[in-house]
């Protein structure tokens, strides 16, 4: 049976990994994904929510995502937040449809990409650290024999080495999706 700070722990990498996957797939590449609009928060009656509650996203290859509004009292609203995201990104509207164009990554854009996502993996990164730490103290107080303690804190690291290994496998892959 596994102590509740161990459970707690695989827990929270899961939300890590989960959390670092969303945010990357968030980070503009050379070739359209949905995921680059989908959590653009909109202001719609009033209230924010994520782009993908107010309309369908699909991509038109080779550079083009179409977004589809499903109330055109919200096409201004979707066109604005596009514009005001950190994309750079120009929407152009389409009747009830917005069209946005993907220009070629320049270099230079392309290396700030890539420093932005090694220094977001590095947060990530950070917060295994974090909980690892708080970990080994919730089980250096929950155990009094050495053995179970220690069996205790190698499979922390464990899983630790796992999450970490993880997390630089989606960081190469981002990292070559942008230098595509």
């Amino acid at each position: 049976m596994q102590h509740p700070a161990l459970e707690e722990f695989t827990k929270h990498l899961d939300t890590i990994l989960r959390d670092l996957k969303q945010e990357l797939s968030g980070v503009r590449a050379n070739r359209p994904t949905t995921a680059l609009l989908e959590n653009i928060p909109v202001t719609y009656y009033g209230q924010t929510t994520p782009m993908k509650r107010v309309a369908s996203i699909n991509i038109v290859p080779p550079r083009e995502i179409v977004v589809q509004a499903w109330d055109k009292e919200a096409i201004a609203s979707i066109m604005k937040a596009i514009e005001s995201s950190s994309l750079g990104l120009t929407p152009q509207a389409d009747g009830m449809s917005i069209r946005v164009r993907l220009p070629e990554l320049s270099t230079e854009r392309r290396e700030e990409l890539i420093k932005h996502v090694k220094k977001t993996t590095e947060q990530f990164k950070i917060q295994v650290r974090h909980f690892r730490d708080e970990t080994n103290k919730k089980i250096q107080k929950a155990f009094d024999d050495e053995d179970q303690r220690f069996r205790a804190k190698e499979e922390v690291q464990k899983k630790t080495d796992v999450v970490n290994k993880e997390i630089e496998t989606a960081l190469e892959a981002k990292i070559k999706e942008i230098q595509e």
